[in-house]
């Protein structure tokens, strides 16, 4: 299990307990077939809509299934599955999976060594070709959440989409938000020994004498990995966007905090903005208090942000508005 770093009008949608049952009647199992194994996700199809377009969900960084969940945590958050709930109201269908390794699709990848960035990315991009492919869907746009927003970046340049959402997505090098994030947390000793690490990872180079108290988050068999991630930096990756940009943010997220969506939208000056009031990074409404922060990351019960939900439904409809207007009847 890698480590978490970054752990997603004229139609307002706002997530509620009905969305849960009617998510039961219409999820479908999809399957990305690769040379490498399958790859499962849960393709959920609005009601009664008629060649609707479809969003590719893609999960953040670390052990994070097709739900927003992380594999191994005491509870669930389903972000992810609320928010394609979300878009089923709004007439838009999604798709969610789970990454290449893990959970449903663990057989994908022999092991953890063998994983790269570039491997999630052309994972998305075969999503996208495979979606396309698909004569029940109109079009195609992709969503990434945190560490998913660089990769449906990458994935959105080699292959073009309807338009692309960036959920609590960082703009700046993983290296220097993992920089900002232990920021103050670690000794001087032990501070130093990161830096010394982080900057042989974005130089390309494995570090081998890793201190006992970085060995899950630096160990030997993720380094690979890191290595390939830390080549892309989101702010200059986004420049390279020709589709529809929308960047979602809440300013309660401990995690990757609005200053990441303020230079995103400098980088991509014709994106549209959304900054979510009391958001934190699973999509749910909280306060400043740590243990109310940590609740919501195991509680499936607290629904989605409404302002998440009403903004992103409204640029879909804006952006996908033809098939749209006529799933929802908009004249």
């Amino acid at each position: 299990m890698r480590m978490m770093i970054f752990a997603a009008a004229v139609v307002a949608v706002v997530f509620c307990t009905s969305a849960i049952a009617r998510q039961a009647d219409y999820d479908q199992d999809i399957v990305l077939a690769t040379s490498g194994g399958k790859i499962d996700g849960s393709l959920l199809m609005p009601a009664n809509a008629v060649k609707p377009p479809v969003v590719l969900i893609i999960a953040g960084s670390g052990a994070t299934d097709r739900d927003g969940n992380t594999v191994g945590l005491k509870g669930k958050n389903d972000s992810l599955k609320m928010l394609a709930a979300s878009m089923a109201q709004a007439g838009v269908a999604s798709v969610r999976f789970d990454k290449r390794g893990l959970a449903g699709s663990a057989g994908a990848v022999a092991s953890e060594a063998d994983l790269r960035f570039e491997t999630y990315v052309q994972d998305a991009v075969a999503w996208i070709r495979l979606l396309k492919a698909d004569v029940r869907f109109s079009g195609v746009a992709i969503l990434g959440h945190s560490e998913g927003s660089l990769i449906a970046m990458l994935a959105a340049q080699q292959e073009a989409v309807k338009a692309y959402i960036s959920v609590a997505g960082p703009a700046k090098n993983a290296a220097d938000v993992l920089r900002w994030q232990l920021q103050g947390k670690l000794s001087p000793a032990l501070a130093a020994s990161n830096e010394e690490i982080l900057s042989a990872l974005q130089a390309g180079k494995t570090y081998a004498e890793v201190p006992p108290e970085f060995k899950m988050l630096y160990r030997v068999s993720v380094q690979p990995y890191l290595v390939s991630w830390f080549r892309y930096t989101p702010e200059k990756e986004i420049t390279k966007l020709t589709c529809p940009v929308l960047l979602i943010q809440g300013d309660k997220d401990i995690q990757v905090d609005t200053s990441q969506l303020t230079a995103l939208k400098l980088a991509k000056p014709d994106a549209e903005s959304l900054l979510v009031h009391d958001m934190n990074h699973v999509l749910k409404i909280t306060g400043d208090d740590t243990a109310q922060q940590m609740a919501t990351y195991t509680d499936p019960v607290l629904p989605l942000a409404p302002e998440l939900t009403k903004g992103l439904s409204s640029f879909l409809l804006d952006r996908l508005k033809s098939n749209l207007k006529s799933n929802l009847g908009t004249k």
